[in-house]
């Protein structure tokens, strides 16, 4: 059986109320995904070294935050709306990697430094740990 002639078999047994029904359930998804995964605004960067809270620094002015940890120096590049590991001493530069975080309940961390970058906001669509 050819895949034209097997598609033609499975579309003779569609009645309209199936079509209506996996219509309706293909704009519930796309809508979910778009207003679940449309990342909240970020108002701050929380910056914790060695588990406690080194700084919280607004996102309205640029600015770099240096972070003490046990291998070094930790960078840390703040733009308007938005943040980034600029620098780290670890080994395989993961978080440098990450980039600029952008929306809220993002986080990136710097796990050999033990150093960890995370924007939050009112509405965080996600944390990036359960990602």
């Amino acid at each position: 059986m050819t895949v034209r002639a097997w598609l033609a078999d499975w579309a003779a047994h569609l009645r309209a109320g199936d079509v209506l029904v996996v219509g309706l359930a293909l704009v519930f998804c796309v809508a979910s995904a778009t207003r679940l995964w449309h990342g909240g605004r970020p108002d701050k960067a929380v910056i914790k070294a060695g588990g406690k809270v080194f700084a919280e620094v607004d996102l309205a002015a640029p600015r770099i935050v240096e972070v003490p940890g046990p291998l070094g120096t930790t960078r840390i590049e703040i733009q308007p709306g938005r943040a980034r590991v600029a620098a780290d001493p670890g080994p395989r530069q993961y978080c440098v990697r990450q980039g600029w975080l952008a929306s809220a309940g993002a986080v990136a961390i710097c796990a050999p430094n033990q150093v960890s970058l995370a924007l939050s906001g009112r509405a965080a669509d996600y944390d990036s740990l359960n990602y």
